[in-house]
C-alpha cells in the first residue's frame, strides 16, 4: 500500500532538485515519516562509508564510516535528510567519540526509537584507528543495550 500525501507531509527533501548541502553541523535538516509497522520489531540499518569531519585541534580532515542501526517506534528518519545531516559534519570540528554520541542523541531526540546504535569506524591517524560506539534503548531494550556494548568489546 502506497504512502499517502498526509504521511509524506514532513518529507520535503526527497525529490527536491534544489537541495542545499549544509557544510556545518545542521541537525535541523533531519526529517521523519510515520512507521507503518509499529507493531513489528524490526531493524533498520544505514551505512555511510564516506563520513568526514575535522579534528577540533588541527583542523585536518578525518575520514570514516558511520553505521546506524535502529528499531523504530512511531517515526522513522528519512534517508536523504540523514545523508544531508551526516554531510553537515564535513566542517564540524569534533573528536570521533563526540561525533558518534552527537549523532546518537540527535536521532534519539528526533525519532524516539526503541533501540538505536551508532558505530564509527575511522581511518587511522598517526597509526591508530578509533572505533567509537554509542547506543540507546528504552526500558524494554536495556538488556540489548548491555549485550551490544559487550559484543563491541569482544569484536575489537
Amino acid at each position: 500500500m502506497a504512502r499517502t500525501d498526509q504521511e509524506l507531509q514532513g518529507v520535503t527533501l526527497l525529490g527536491n532538485q534544489g537541495t542545499k548541502y549544509a557544510d556545518n553541523y545542521a541537525p535541523e535538516v533531519l526529517e521523519t515519516f510515520p512507521n507503518k509497522h509499529p507493531e513489528n520489531e524490526y531493524l533498520v540499518t544505514f551505512n555511510c562509508p564516506e563520513f568526514t569531519t575535522l579534528c577540533p585541534k588541527t583542523g585536518q580532515p578525518d575520514f570514516g564510516k558511520i553505521i546506524i542501526n535502529y528499531i523504530p517506534r512511531e517515526r522513522m528518519v528519512e534517508s536523504k535528510s540523514l545523508k544531508l545531516y551526516l554531510f553537515s559534519f564535513r566542517n564540524h570540528g569534533d573528536f570521533h567519540e563526540d561525533c558518534v554520541n552527537i549523532i546518537m542523541k540527535d536521532l534519539v531526540k528526533l525519532m524516539d526509537p526503541k533501540y538505536l546504535e551508532v558505530v564509527g569506524v575511522f581511518m587511522p591517524r598517526g597509526g591508530i584507528s578509533i572505533y567509537p560506539f554509542a547506543n540507546y534503548g528504552d526500558a524494554e531494550h536495556q538488556d540489548m543495550v548491555r549485550q551490544r556494548m559487550l559484543a563491541m568489546f569482544r569484536n575489537q
